[in-house]
């Protein structure tokens, strides 16, 4: 089989639902791999030697045109520079400026920077704090590899969550190592003792945000505490861990093949190495499997 288009980071959904208890939600992880903006199942299966050759071409997400090089996941320097989903607040939301009135795009703010979030601890390669809009969940924990998540408040727009992802960042890490998280499952937390401990920790923190946030008559920047959520946990399609971890590069080289031992995050890991998908958005690839 040959497939041929423009990469987009893969889509991971859950394949069924369980409860395996009264606190733990449990379930599989799916993929689909998409090409041009379309939805495909898997070309390939775990065991199957795959190929996956990059034509040399690279074309900007937002507006189309081809690009010599890709900046922040698939745009030309142009959009770059001009969207405002590029912008520094995307990685840190806490530097929002949409208040100052220097936001680039006023419909994005509104469709994104003010729509509801969620503060969440996960673990993936170990426990973190991390945040997403709510319409985001799960996939925001399945790209990040996560295997176990808790969503433990909703606030009322992105720099608010930010500001609280920093306030819980001084205690535990917001990034994830993909070393670690490729090498093997997580060590179990228990995710409910920690969220007491943090809402107990910073409760006089919290009261101040929550008092300068609710100033904002514009927007309804609410926060709320999510006690009544449970944990989730995810089983992601992998039959075997690499021992050394070897990062596949196509820019450096552009053919790359192996055998597929499993996916994770937006990881694929082949016995001769791993790659990250989503690293090569807008680049026009060939997938061959045999």
């Amino acid at each position: 089989m040959e497939l041929q288009g423009i990469c987009h980071k893969m889509h991971a959904g859950l394949k069924d639902h369980s409860v395996t208890d009264e606190q733990v939600h449990k379930a599989n992880v799916e993929y689909k791999f998409i090409l041009d903006r379309s939805e495909i199942e898997l070309p390939f299966r775990l065991g199957q030697e795959i190929e996956i050759e990059w034509t040399g071409n690279i074309y900007c997400v937002s507006c189309g045109s081809k690009t010599p090089k890709s900046y922040s996941q698939g745009h030309c320097f142009k959009c770059f520079k001009t969207k405002a989903s590029c912008d520094m607040c995307i990685m840190k939301p806490e530097t929002c400026h949409y208040h100052l009135g220097t936001c680039r795009e006023e419909e994005f703010a509104r469709s994104v920077c003010f729509q509801p979030h969620v503060v969440y601890l996960a673990n993936s390669s170990g426990l973190k704090v991390g945040i997403t809009r709510i319409r985001q969940m799960p996939t925001r924990w399945l790209d990040q590899g996560a295997t176990q998540a808790l969503p433990i408040m909703k606030v009322g727009s992105r720099r608010l969550s930010g500001q609280l992802e920093i306030m819980f960042g001084s205690q535990i890490a917001d990034k994830t190592d993909w070393r670690k998280l490729l090498k093997g499952e997580a060590e179990p937390v228990d995710l409910i003792a920690t969220r007491d401990q943090l809402i107990e920790e910073f409760a006089p923190k919290i009261r101040t945000i929550r008092e300068e946030f609710n100033q904002n008559l514009e927007f309804n920047e609410t926060l709320e505490l999510m006690e009544q959520e449970r944990p989730r946990e995810f089983i992601y399609p992998v039959e075997q861990y690499p021992e050394k971890i070897k990062s596949h590069n196509l820019d450096k080289t552009p053919v790359i093949r192996g055998k597929l031992f499993g996916i994770k995050g937006q990881y694929l890991i082949l016995d001769t190495g791993v790659i990250n998908i989503r690293k090569y958005t807008g680049y026009e690839l060939i997938i061959r499997t045999e």
